[in-house]
């Protein structure tokens, strides 16, 4: 068709597509303007969200951008169980929905508390905005019919701010097409009309069009196990399939949670413009990208070096055989910068953008890249080796996304094909294979046919879970309960490597009407039925005529291009005139008008009738021999995949895990150590954790010397060997040669128990004097002998005592997944082990601490020796001078002055003092290095014993972990001037009886910073639990909560304002026994950066009603019974 020619109707019996329209409006935030409507009390809850602060050592506190312009509260209130507490104001809703209508807004998103399931206050609100006329009305009972306030809110929130985009697009494309059936490719993978196409469902719209036709279009070439593979400029998608497409229900899709049924795709900001940089010692790839403006240094626009220009430098991607569409728009001719590239002036160039590539400017600009490698580190090699290190490490960064959606959940991918497409896949597909361990890959450039009626087919599914767990998994329902009961464990296993046959399955309220009911009585959690149309045969020959196995064509061109560290001969392909049956052996390149496909040394391709089928050839080595010394590129390799390491650990305990602190707070952290205990990488989980475990790690070291054995696991919380406070519990496994003689590294999990005993439910006692009414003390207990749990022995431990646990079969349970997120670890570092060596793993141990200690010897460099000493509500003060040696580039961290060893209990083991330190030293690297032990190195710690940092047995250190760390981390600020006082305590909250326990710690504000406000209701410093969401806590325990907003204006004032904090009321359906643990509310204020500026406010008191013994006010630490109908 010409470029403005109609579309013939006629000749068109359907379009179906996939969009970015609404992921684009998502992330420039560009929907339209909308209107929240939230239940009373709950007007922050979507802004508060979960508390959690995105990105863990940034001071300077980002949050996504809210999408709603306006939020309303509704007077009206709902229990989890249906009751109806509060009947809804219609007039007061009325007159609110017709201001923001008055106002122009069009668009409403109505969510209530627990409207999923009780939904008739919702549909009388959306009633009376459609009345109204409102256009787009968007509530949550329909827009996500789940459990989980956030989650559901923030759902419909995004489909009332897209969908009216959507609707305007659509409306477009179809007038375009006249009288032909439209349908849009949906986020979760399926096909829907035109007229039904919603916001929520849009989002990963283009993504998921992708993936179904590299499946169907694979599967028609006879592969069924696939990892598909999206490589495109800015980022690259990884999905699996294994006979079926795989969903999630909660996606984070550009800072906004959504609880809609979704295609489980990973993204990873690596793709073909991702730029490449030296910096910090290491080799960068990305998250910054290029874009396609300028895009990368060859695009002729004066872009960066980016992945793409690695591939030209090294000769892969060749200006003769690739598209000539570069170079400036005619309006930026007249900007010389702009236009300016390779040597060329402005005024002489083309403005059609018809130009090749242009490798002199990749070169000139990969000039100046090895110049500052040598300059910093005496050598850099040549060129072809930069750019092949920039590629390597961009190849791993892709290589680790798959493997979070695949070998995290306990699949092996190295029988499995990558499918490969987007612009550029077909470049780096051998070398991602190869990363995996995988020894084919599939690309096909067609797809797509009608679904007949009778090719149509329903699967069900269930999703099933432990009782008292959230990690429901799908399994096909039938009326089998044994059936469905061994595919579920047998899943189970596979992805956490144990089960729990002793634990009820739960499959609670079904959400599908009518779906039939299982006879073993369970409640169905989520219940789906999916109707798959079968295409057929999709394949078309690539090639021409039939499959002819000695059938070939010549190459177009011969070139040189760097493969595996030599430059060789290479022959180039047409990849269109390659006839089927045709096989062509690496290296080789294969172009065509859509991309360019590297056949990589020892791999060879085949023109099949499917597609182009790249397979290797040659058995690939399984150690890659790449010495001890540090090399800057496998530097960054190597840190990748320390932390790919132990995010996966972390995955593996969220998911086995039983408690809510573990599940919902995700109050643990996973890290993997030397062995000598140093901390080499930690997920980004809890500071106060990450900082204090290698100290645990020691003590198993020396206490188990020469005793320990292959399949031991010890597990210890004591304060005074490393430990923080008795509820976190670490689990420490040695990992050891393959011998079975040598432990070559430790990996260890430290979570928090919801319950470990004590005198106070949840094991949180304001009021403890001795550590012995703490809870349990657990000191170097072997948990794993050899491979066999000793649960016995530890239910006996934890029982015992005056005060033992209340609940140890939760303990276990927790327990448990600690211990599977370590064998978790350990298996990923034994496949470390065998690609890379055991010498050469363990040196980069080393070179990764090496590389965090010269960044923190950088930033100190920045600073200047100060004090400050804190008071806190007791009256206790902690005092901190720091003292900089300028020359050496280190520091000397004193707490001399310091009060003594406290009667209280905000007494803190060293480890927490030493763990807080780590972390502001870690915040003052400006650079994305991980927290490892190399960030102490240049600090020397000096604790007094007995003081109140440095706590004797027995003395009560409970508030010591959660409470002075964030003194000792203020004070540090203070004396290096950095940053003013964030809300300084973590409120820790818990309440219980003998049948639940319950913990919480509630956000604040955060300090501000000499170029930076404060951020509102947010945790800080050492602490980053999640909040649970407020219907499951309602839904688990007897309590509702009332209010949770933010408490504006308490933030101090000054040039730049302090964050403000937040309130919080609870009313308790039963007797609970209450405590408060806490600090900043009585004549404590967060202090501000310079002395002229005002203080923050005093967070309040906790006011409590109808309380045992009679109290109005609780100060930094109380019990108190709380009857039925308490208010707190």
């Amino acid at each position: 068709l010409e470029r403005d020619s109609p579309i013939p109707a006629e000749k068109i019996d359907f379009v179906k597509m996939g969009t970015t329209v609404a992921t684009n409006a998502l992330l420039e935030r560009k929907g339209d303007r909308t209107l929240l409507l939230i239940t009373e009390g709950f007007k922050d809850a979507l802004r508060i969200a979960y508390q959690a602060r995105p990105r863990l050592f940034d001071r300077n506190i980002l949050l996504p951008e809210l999408l709603y312009e306006q939020v309303e509260e509704v007077k009206e209130r709902v229990s989890a169980d249906g009751e109806v507490l509060q009947s809804l104001s219609v007039d007061d809703v009325r007159d609110k929905l017709q201001a923001a209508f008055d106002d122009g807004i069009r668009s409403v998103a109505v969510v209530l508390m627990h409207g999923f399931r009780h939904t008739d206050h919702e549909k009388t609100v959306a009633d009376l905005a459609r009345e109204i006329g409102f256009t787009q009305v968007s509530a949550s009972y329909e827009t996500s019919p789940l459990i989980k306030l956030v989650g559901r809110g923030d759902t419909t929130v995004v489909d009332a701010y897209l969908s009216p985009i959507l609707r305007r697009y659509v409306e477009q494309v179809a007038s375009e097409l006249g009288d032909v059936t439209l349908q849009f490719m949906q986020s979760n993978g399926g096909l829907t009309d035109a007229n039904l196409f919603q916001g929520k469902d849009a989002i990963l719209s283009g993504p998921a069009g992708g993936i179904v036709a590299s499946i169907r279009t694979a599967q028609a070439a006879g592969f069924n196990k696939l990892i598909t593979f999206d490589m495109g400029g800015t980022s690259t998608d990884v999905a699996h399939y294994d006979g079926e497409f795989e969903r999630a229900f909660d996606t984070l899709v550009a800072g906004v949670r959504i609880r809609a049924p979704m295609m489980l795709i990973h993204t990873v900001a690596a793709g073909g413009g991702s730029v490449c940089q030296f910096e910090g010692g290491r080799f960068r790839v990305g998250p910054e990208s290029a874009g396609a403006n300028p895009g990368p240094a060859a695009y002729r626009r004066n872009g960066p070096v980016a992945v793409t220009d690695c591939n030209v430098l090294m000769g892969k991607l060749q200006p003769d055989f690739f598209p000539k569409v570069f170079g400036p728009h005619q309006d930026e001719l007249k900007d010389p910068e702009a236009a300016g590239s390779g040597g060329q002036g402005g005024a002489e160039r083309s403005a059609n953008q018809d130009e090749p590539l242009d490798p002199e400017a990749t070169r000139a600009k990969f000039e100046e890249i090895r110049v500052k490698i040598e300059a910093e580190t005496g050598s850099s090699g040549s060129l072809e080796e930069v750019a092949a290190g920039f590629l390597s490490i961009a190849v791993e960064q892709m290589a680790n996304a798959i493997k979070k959606i695949s070998v995290q959940r306990g699949y092996d991918v190295t029988d499995y094909a990558l499918v490969t497409f987007g612009g550029a896949g077909g470049q780096h597909a051998c070398l991602v294979a190869d990363a995996l361990g995988m020894e084919t890959a599939f690309l096909h450039p067609f797809a797509g046919q009608q679904i007949p009626e009778d090719k149509v087919r329903c699967v069900e599914k269930i999703l099933l879970r432990y009782q008292g767990t959230d990690t429901a998994i799908p399994v096909d329902f039938t009326m089998d309960l044994a059936a469905m009961t061994a595919q579920f464990e047998a899943l189970y296993i596979s992805r956490f490597g144990f089960a729990m046959p002793d634990k009820p399955l739960i499959a609670a309220r079904c959400i599908v009407p009518k779906f039939r009911t299982t006879k073993c009585g369970a409640r169905v959690d989520t219940a789906t039925v999916e109707a798959i149309g079968e295409t057929g045969n999709s394949s078309r020959a690539v090639g021409g005529g039939e499959a002819d196995e000695g059938a070939a064509c010549g190459p177009i061109g011969n070139v040189r291009a760097y493969w595996d560290g030599e430059w060789r001969d290479t022959d180039v392909y047409q990849r269109e005139d390659m006839p089927l049956g045709m096989k062509v052996e690496g290296p080789a390149i294969l172009s065509e008008k859509v991309g360019t496909t590297l056949v990589e040394p020892e791999w060879a391709a085949e023109v099949t009738p499917g597609g182009l089928a790249l397979r290797r050839v040659v058995a690939k080595k399984r150690t890659v021999a790449i010495g001890t010394t540090c090399n800057p590129i496998y530097l960054e390799v190597f840190n990748n995949l320390f932390m790919s390491i132990a995010e996966q650990m972390g995955y593996t305990l969220q998911n086995t895990s039983f408690s809510v602190n573990m599940k919902e707070r995700l109050d643990f952290s996973c890290a993997i150590f030397d062995p000598d205990g140093q901390l080499i990488a930690n997920a980004p989980h809890m500071p106060v954790h990450l900082g204090s475990m290698g100290e645990s790690i020691r003590t198993v070291m020396r206490r188990n010397a020469d005793s320990m054995r292959p399949g031991d696991v010890y597990v210890l919380n004591d304060p005074y060997n490393g430990g923080t406070h008795l509820p976190d519990v670490t689990v420490v496994s040695p990992v050891f040669d393959e011998a079975g003689a040598e432990v070559i590294f430790y990996v260890g999990s430290r979570g928090h128990q919801s319950d470990i005993g004590g005198i106070t439910p949840a094991s949180m006692p304001p009021n403890s004097t001795s550590v012995d009414e703490e809870g349990i003390l657990i000191n170097n207990f072997k948990l794993v002998d050899e491979g066999v749990l000793k649960e016995k022995e530890f239910r006996e431990l934890l029982c015992s005592g005056p005060y033992p646990a209340r609940n140890p079969d939760v303990n276990l349970a927790d327990i448990r997944a600690q211990i599977a997120s370590n064998n978790k670890g350990a298996q990923e570092l034994r496949k470390m082990v065998a690609q890379f060596g055991l010498e050469t793993v363990q040196a980069y141990m080393g070179h990764v601490q090496d590389n965090a200690e010269e960044a923190v010897r950088r930033a100190i460099s920045a600073f200047r020796t100060g004090e400050y000493t804190y008071e806190t509500d007791s009256g206790a003060v902690v005092k901190c001078r720091i003292e900089i040696n300028e020359e050496e580039r280190s520091a000397v961290v004193d707490f001399t002055g310091t009060s003594g060893q406290l009667s209280t209990n905000f007494n803190a083991p060293s480890a927490v003092c030493r763990a807080a330190t780590m972390y502001v030293f870690r915040t003052l690297v400006n650079d994305e290095i991980p927290m490892n032990e190399g960030c102490l190195k240049p600090i020397t710690l000096i604790i007094p014993e007995g003081s109140m940092l440095n706590p004797q047995y027995p003395a009560a250190v409970v508030a010591g972990n959660v409470e002075t760390s964030q003194v000792v981390t203020d004070t540090l600020y203070a004396a290096l001037k950095v940053m003013a006082a964030s809300q300084g305590t973590m409120n820790n909250t818990t309440f219980g009886n003998e049948n639940y326990q319950y913990y919480e710690t509630v956000c604040g504000g955060s300090g501000a910073g000499p170029t930076f406000e404060g951020t509102d209701a947010v945790h800080t410093h050492m602490t980053n639990s999640r909040l649970t969401d407020p219907e499951i806590l309602e839904f688990r325990y007897p309590v509702a909560v009332e209010k949770f907003e933010i408490r504006r204006g308490s933030g101090g004032r000054g040039r730049h304002r302090g964050g403000d904090g937040a309130f919080r009321r609870l009313r308790f359906l039963e007797p609970m026994e209450l405590s408060l643990l806490s600090n900043h509310r009585k004549m404590s204020r967060a202090n501000g950066l310079l002395g002229h500026l005002r203080k923050a406010q005093a967070a309040p008191p906790l006011v409590v009603q109808n309380a045992r013994p009679p109290a109005n006010l609780l100060g930094d630490m109380r019990t108190i019974a709380a009857g039925c109908g308490t208010i707190a």
